[in-house]
């Protein structure tokens, strides 16, 4: 049981994350969501998800995958 927990645990942390969705609209999200977080915080350029996570996470004092699913929370496909 403990060895499927850190299995299960370990893929998450290491989960590649990508951006979907308007950056822009969710970066205004996460601004109101979270004043603390400036500009440079959430400067993304796509690839470098890390270095945007690492950002946020450094800022907000969140684990990886707190700061995903924070961010995934705002990535809400629009169906028109």
């Amino acid at each position: 049981m403990n060895n499927s927990y850190q299995n299960k645990h370990s893929r998450t942390l290491v989960e590649p994350f990508k951006i979907v969705g308007d950056w822009n609209c969710q970066l205004k999200k996460l601004q109101e969501m979270f004043p603390q977080l400036t500009n440079a915080d959430l400067h993304f350029q796509t690839g470098k998800e890390e270095l945007l996570l690492a950002r946020v996470m450094n800022r907000l004092n969140k684990e990886r995958i707190e700061v995903i699913e924070i961010i995934r929370k705002g990535q809400v496909k629009r169906v028109m």
